[in-house]
């Protein structure tokens, strides 16, 4: 069979310029909600008089069957028949016979594979927001299980004050929380339907694209048939949001990295989840986080790369278009990839409460509340700074720290220090002072986890409900 667009040519298509513009290879991962598409199309194609409701049944008893090939792997796709909805068109012919050909009746590729990216992208969605969902209840769960642990926090990566472990990863919790709502907030806009805008201008057909709509479940139409071909603001937000959860991601997995290090010895990964050397037996590496680490790098590129396609693109549609999938999905999977795998990696990670102790018990984080405490003494605050920096000095000089000291030794910086000041260097006394909302004490960080857990219910719930939309 020649090519369904070939009536206008007299010569056959180069084989290089086949290999070159042939997308097939990549967007036959959108073959079921290419059928999706055409099923919702061909309906409202019978319901508006356009095609007669025998052919109409025909066809989309012939597309259930591609569908069905398409799920079994046996369908077979031809660089010659250059994307996926060629390819599917040409099965259906095939299938059924030149009845067929009536499917494109009032609508061009250009409007068909963008509702196809909608359609697929916004499946995407509603997953990524459910593994998210996972990684935040794992992480919580880490949280409520170290309430009492106490670690070291750090500024420029330096020892600064001490926080609950629980705290720390709370800020995980809250980063992914507002990937969750950026993803939400996405599917507005990806949920708007592309079909019947035609190539550019729309179709004389009178068809009815409130009704494909709702066939699909799509919120609305696109307003413009220029913006609808052309519009791939939607997989740009995608990709940008994806980018900023994958920072996400990569801070944790640093973190993760250092911590799981001897230097460290905060937390251990379960072996699940690491891997070995083929020469130092005593190894084990934290290759997932390193590696979500490193794929980082090619999401930006995604979204770097679709960024520039566009950036001179003349309206409407334009072969430079066709970039914009392999970014698309490269991102789709390197995200499920990561997400998958971090969710149970955090919830079985042994955490080692001694080990950070330890670390709180020989650094100088609460010489802040030294200061504070001259400062509620009566000592104007930066004197009180610079008292605590001279007796910093001095633990140094000695080998020292600070509940080392003897009052006498602590006198000698300034007349105001008390026995009171052993009770305020405590490292759960440190910690319970910063008792404001969002601060490190016990019980706002209890509070944080109430809230943490109100807001997993109704991402659950969200998921649910799109998830049952879609059935």
């Amino acid at each position: 069979m020649s090519k369904l667009w070939g009536g206008r040519f007299t010569k056959q298509t180069n084989k290089l310029v086949e290999q070159y513009t042939a997308s097939i290879e990549f967007d036959k991962a959108l073959a079921e909600e290419d059928v999706q598409g055409s099923l919702a199309h061909v309906t409202m194609l019978a319901k508006c008089g356009i095609v007669p409701e025998g052919d109409a049944e025909k066809i989309k008893e012939g597309l259930q069957s591609v569908l069905q090939k398409i799920r079994r792997g046996e369908l077979e796709y031809s660089v010659s028949d250059e994307d996926i909805h060629m390819n599917i068109e040409k099965n259906l012919i095939e299938e059924i016979g030149p009845v067929g050909g009536k499917l494109h009746t009032g609508r061009s590729r250009n409007d068909q594979v963008a509702t196809d990216m909608h359609l697929y992208l916004r499946k995407r969605v509603v997953e990524f927001v459910g593994l998210l969902h996972d990684l935040q209840e794992a992480l919580i769960g880490q949280a409520k299980a170290n309430l009492d642990t106490i670690v070291p926090g750090y500024t420029h990566l330096q020892r600064a004050q001490p926080i609950l472990f629980a705290h720390h990863l709370l800020a995980y919790v809250s980063m992914f929380g507002r990937d969750i709502e950026r993803l939400q907030d996405s599917y507005k806009r990806i949920n708007v339907l592309p079909l019947g805008a035609g190539a550019l201008a729309g179709t004389t057909f009178p068809i009815d694209r409130h009704f494909v709509a709702e066939q699909l479940q799509f919120d609305s139409v696109y307003e413009n048939s220029l913006d609808a071909v052309s519009d791939r603001d939607f997989i740009l937000e995608f990709l940008a949001d994806a980018s900023i959860l994958m920072m996400h991601l990569s801070r944790l997995s640093e973190e993760l990295v250092m911590w799981s290090s001897t230097e460290f010895r905060f937390v251990e990964l379960d072996d699940a989840f690491c891997t070995g050397s083929s020469i130092m037996p005593q190894k084990k590496n934290p290759d997932v986080p390193e590696l979500v680490r490193g794929k980082t790098g090619r999401v930006y590129g995604n979204l770097m790369g679709l960024l520039t396609v566009l950036k001179s693109l003349p309206l409407a549609y334009n072969k430079d278009m066709q970039e914009d999938k392999e970014g698309m999905f490269d991102t789709v999977a390197t995200l499920q990839g990561a997400l998958q795998l971090f969710a149970p990696m955090i919830a079985t990670m042994k955490v080692n409460k001694e080990q950070m102790r330890e670390a709180v018990n020989k650094d100088f984080s609460n010489a802040t509340d030294i200061a504070d405490f001259l400062a509620n003494k009566g000592l104007p605050f930066r004197q009180a700074h610079e008292v605590i920096g001279k007796t910093v000095l001095y633990c140094i000089q000695h080998n020292k720290y600070l509940l080392d000291l003897s009052l006498e030794e602590f006198k000698q910086f300034s007349p105001l220090f008390d026995d009171s000041i052993y009770e305020v260097l405590q490292p759960e006394t440190v910690v319970n002072a910063r008792n404001v909302y969002g601060g490190t004490a016990t019980s706002q960080v209890a509070a944080a986890i109430s809230r943490a857990e109100e807001k997993l219910q109704a991402t659950g719930q969200w998921v649910q409900e799109y998830l049952e939309k879609s059935k």
